[in-house]
């Protein structure tokens, strides 16, 4: 079945185009918005060859793997119409339905889900940014111990490698501004602007005039360029966005392409210097503070202790839609640090998963549930790759103490991976397939910390699930 094929199958089990209020990708999911939920033949989607998953939450998300998410988003636009607007002489009891659903999302949950928005179209530069760097690093450490020459066809591609990271990463501010301003409704380019500011080196020269600039320790200043990153921007576009539309409201049509993006921009400017970059650079450097304490602390049980619980706990909060604000901790550590830790310890609950399964598969095999068995075989590839979903939500969570027993797993490798300081170079699809994100140096300790997750996460499920709780499921 090809990309076109599918998608219309999809559309026609979810109640027509008709149906679809809006449509947007994530790494693994094809997440529609639907008019009328109750239209969804979910059963029959999960059903569909390609799709490996459905969760019906706030908005129908079924999984189709990385990759493959954007390629039907893309063929959706393409062949279908979306509607995303009430319509005139609909019969009112199913625009009435369609407000209610809008008004049943909880707010934290859905700032949080928009600040996800925010860095999910980035997720590709991200990983690629991350590998181009993790090769040039490698070069760049057998050339200061004599393996490589220093000089010619290596040093070329060093800098060529280092170059196509450098291109994402040196502007990840101007592309979350971008992106930012798209999720909050204002103009795309004065977003960017936004970002851009932000790392200018005029910022600077305005501390140094203000005497808000740390000569001694630049980094310690009270403004100074960079200051405040990726939260500052955000914050930034958001006010940007309140601030553009009260201006446009009170300028003349005739003069609003020149005054509105002017005063507009004058305003955020001045905010930015005086108020944002300040108090944002606060609390990022607060969180990347916290964060080089659980990574780098001179106490092994705090690494320990914090690598276990965010292992643990990390499948819940997906399931409860609060992992949509880990990102912004992701990105303020690699704009911080050059390197993300948190993403490589929650890795770990994927892992756990993939433990989990393996002992359920045993037991299945041992009371002769072949149904559960085939269910197991075909999400286990996906799970060792670090698509969770299908087992998920085919077979952990479903049967309740696996989902647990998972977690409590994954938390060792977790641990571990804590306490060996582990750093990637980008974050995306764990599993075996995150190996390539990490730094040279941390490859080894990131794989044995998978292991260390599949061998708990396998025990603890062996001991606190028993055949009879298998064999009943026949």
């Amino acid at each position: 079945m090809n990309n076109k094929e599918l998608v219309l199958k999809i559309v026609d089990l979810i109640g027509g185009e008709r149906n679809i209020e809006d449509a947007v990708n994530c790494m693994t999911r094809l997440r529609i918005k639907l008019k009328d939920p109750d239209l969804a033949k979910v059963e029959k989607l999960k059903q569909l060859d390609g799709v490996l998953g459905v969760v019906n939450d706030e908005t129908l998300q079924i999984i189709v793997g990385p990759g493959k998410a954007k390629k039907l988003l893309l063929t959706l636009k393409e062949n279908v119409t979306i509607d995303n607007a009430m319509e005139v002489g609909k019969d009112w009891k199913s625009n009435k339905k369609k407000m209610k659903n809008k008004q049943k999302q909880n707010k934290f949950k859905q700032g949080l889900r928009t600040i996800g928005e925010i860095f999910i179209p980035l997720i590709p530069a991200i990983i690629a940014a991350g590998i181009f760097n993790g090769f040039a690093g490698v070069i760049t450490n057998l050339q200061s111990t004599g393996s490589i020459p220093a000089t010619g066809f290596w040093d070329i591609t060093r800098l060529i490698l280092s170059l196509i990271g450098g291109s994402f990463l040196g502007y990840f501010t101007i592309f979350t501004g971008i992106n930012a301003a798209k999720q909050f409704g204002a103009t795309e380019g004065l977003g960017g602007m936004v970002g851009a500011l932000t790392v200018m080196g005029q910022i600077n020269e305005i501390s140094q005039l203000l005497g808000m600039y740390n000569t001694e320790s630049p980094l310690n200043a009270i403004l100074r360029s960079g200051k405040g990153g990726i939260i500052g921007v955000i914050i930034g576009v958001y006010i940007l966005s309140i601030v553009e539309k009260r201006v446009r409201k009170i300028v003349p049509d005739v003069l609003d392409l020149i005054v509105t993006p002017v005063v507009t921009l004058l305003i955020i400017t001045i905010g930015m210097i005086f108020i944002i970059m300040p108090i944002s650079g606060f609390i990022s450097d607060g969180l990347v503070s916290i964060l080089e304490v659980m990574v780098s602390s001179d106490i092994p049980a705090v690494s320990i202790i914090s690598g276990y619980i965010l292992a643990a706990i990390f499948l819940p909060m997906v399931l409860l839609g609060l992992h949509h604000g880990l990102i912004p901790i992701y990105a303020v550590q690699l704009e911080a640090l050059g390197g993300v830790s948190l993403f490589p310890v929650l890795a770990m609950a994927g892992a756990g998963q993939v433990g989990a399964a393996i002992a359920i598969y045993m037991k299945a095999n041992k009371v002769g549930n072949h149904k559960l068995k085939q269910i197991i075989s075909g999400a286990l590839p996906a799970g060792i790759l670090g698509i969770g979903e299908p087992l998920i939500y085919g077979v952990t969570l479903p049967l309740g103490k696996p989902f647990i027993t998972a977690g409590l797993g994954a938390g060792f490798g977790g641990a571990y991976v804590m306490l060996q300081h582990v750093m990637s170079g980008a974050w995306g699809p764990s599993g075996v397939a995150a190996i390539p994100l990490m730094h040279p140096e941390s490859i080894l300790h990131y794989i044995l910390g998978l292991i260390i997750s599949y061998i708990f996460g396998f025990i603890i499920t062996q001991l606190f699930i028993k055949e009879k709780e298998i064999s009943e499921l026949n």
